[in-house]
């Protein structure tokens, strides 16, 4: 099973990160009109523009978090 972290640009230009076991589905969800999280809903469309796969969920949910701790700037030259 491959666990994904990933961050999407929203239309609004905000970053929005998160974790799957599949990411293409996952995106389609945030775009979608009933299903994705609560802040990507009021943000959409949303575009994939990072993620790092990993072989178990434990390091990925750990990268998220530290993904999460990025602020913007450090996100976004990590995304270039």
């Amino acid at each position: 099973m491959n666990h994904t972290v990933y961050i999407l640009k929203c239309a609004d230009n905000t970053l929005y990160t998160g974790y799957t076991i599949d990411v293409e589905r996952r995106v389609l969800e945030h775009n979608s009109e009933k299903i994705g999280a609560k802040y990507t809903k009021a943000r959409r469309p949303v575009e994939l523009v990072y993620k790092e796969a990993f072989d178990n969920k434990g390091d990925a949910m750990r990268r998220e978090i530290e993904l999460k701790k990025l602020t913007r700037a450090e996100k976004l030259s990590l995304i270039n």
